[in-house]
């Protein structure tokens, strides 16, 4: 049995993405901090695809130890696809910025991230079918106002997994890279950013998608033989493109 492994799992985007993934007959693997949401999710995806194994793991990766930790716990599996969607962003002036929220910040929107991803491919470098996909943002090719050090994570994720496409095309791997660049998104992710809870995108943001639609556009993604999944910062569009970032080298 293939497995898809998901984190960030609990809410938003990757919410989503578990139950249209397990709708077309993936079995999955739930990652995240949160237990109960974890098994209300469970719970939604066998009332949609009965069939579907759920695997759970309850863990937070902004500790690095737990990092490790996941990985092993899944070594036995056959892992298709890795989804790296778990993340959070900070809405102040660095001058302003909780210190301590950003270093959690940078280990899970950085260290995790690409621990995790380093370790699936060192396993996946030469498995046909596979794929690691990275959650990143619009974010991560413009610098957003008020939210500079989140930006500058993203753009670390954007060119890490751009570089990393590059790389294993070149080398003629069997595995693929691919980055998802979400805008505003109506997720439990304004609520985090700003510290406190009942963000209202209806009332705050002009244009927006729903996590719903933002797992749809992360599953055509998938589907495709495109490196990148953006939206278009003007007309909310959703584009998949080649490598957006240059690659010394390269023949795009």
């Amino acid at each position: 049995m293939k497995y898809t492994v998901i984190t960030g799992a609990s809410s938003g985007i990757g919410y989503e993405t578990a139950k249209v993934l397990a709708q077309k007959g993936k079995s999955l693997v739930l990652v995240a901090r949160r237990t109960d949401e974890l098994e209300k999710l469970r719970d939604e995806v066998k009332a949609l695809a009965p069939d579907s194994d759920v695997i759970l793991r309850s863990v937070d990766l902004t500790e690095s130890a737990n990092v490790h930790e996941l990985y092993a716990s899944l070594k036995d599996l056959d892992i298709e696809t890795w989804i790296n969607n778990a993340g959070f962003g900070d809405f102040d002036n660095v001058k302003d910025v909780s210190v301590s929220k950003i270093e959690k910040m940078l280990r899970l929107n950085i260290e995790a991230l690409t621990v995790l991803t380093s370790l699936y491919v060192h396993d996946y470098h030469d498995v046909e079918g596979t794929t690691v996909l990275n959650v990143s943002s619009g974010g991560g090719y413009r610098i957003v106002p008020n939210a500079v050090t989140y930006c500058a994570t993203k753009f670390y994720v954007s060119a890490y997994t751009e570089g990393l496409a590059q790389e294993l095309k070149q080398s003629g791997a069997k595995l693929r890279a691919k980055v998802l660049a979400p805008a505003a998104t109506e997720t439990e992710f304004a609520d985090r950013s700003r510290g406190e809870a009942g963000f209202d995108y209806s009332k705050h943001v002009a244009k927006y998608h729903t996590a719903a639609e933002m797992a749809g556009f992360l599953d055509q993604l998938l589907d495709s033989d495109a490196i990148v999944g953006i939206v278009n910062a003007e007309d909310y569009s959703f584009e998949l493109r080649g490598p957006l970032f240059t690659y010394v080298g390269a023949n795009n």
